[in-house]
Parts: C-alpha cells; structure tokens; sequence
C-alpha cells in the first residue's frame, strides 16, 4: 500500500512540475497586443524628440513625435510587433530611458 501512495504522490510531483513548466515558458512566449505596440510606438516617438528637442515649445514636441510615430510603424520591426515582440521585451522597452535603450530591447 505504502508504494502505491509514493507511486502516486510521484506522478502527482511530476504532473505539477511539468505543468508550472509548461506555465513557464508559454509566459516567456507571449506576444504583445496591438495596444501594447501603439504603446511602444508612443513611448518611443516621446524619448525620440525629448533626446532631439530638449528646450522646443510643446506644440512643436507634439507635431514631432507625431511625425516619428509615423516614421516608426511604417518600419518592418514595428510592423511585426505582434508577431515578433515578447512581453518581457515589451517591458523592457517601456521601462527604457532613451530611444537607444529601448531599441536594445527589442534586439
């Protein structure tokens, strides 16, 4: 009897494991959303014109990170966000500083 519990409680160890595994790395997978890329795209037009124009008038700030948000989703990377981008780089990027870090974390 005794053995047959173990043999139990080892297949229930092994089923648990390999399902907080299985967890694991379709979390490391997960793709972003089209809002968390227009997002990206927003956060990055925004450290794009604040590392250019440091001292311009607002207006002018909003007219240029407009014009990079543009620039930016008719690039390749940006428009396979979806496809290519994982939450952890998403986070990543979102977290970034400067326009160069962020880039970085999407390599």
């Amino acid at each position: 009897m005794h053995a047959l519990v173990r043999s139990v409680a080892a297949r229930a160890l092994v089923l648990a494991v390999g399902v907080t595994l299985a967890a694991g790395v379709a979390g490391c997978k997960e793709r972003v959303s089209k809002a968390q890329c227009d997002e990206l795209l927003g956060r990055f037009a925004e450290l794009v014109v604040k590392e250019k124009l440091k001292t311009a008038p607002p207006d002018v700030i909003r007219a240029e990170q407009a014009r990079e948000r543009e620039e930016a989703a008719r690039d390749d990377n940006f428009k396979n966000c979806t496809t290519e981008l994982r939450q952890e780089e998403y986070r990543c990027a979102m977290k970034a500083t400067t326009a160069e870090a962020l880039i970085k974390c999407l390599e």
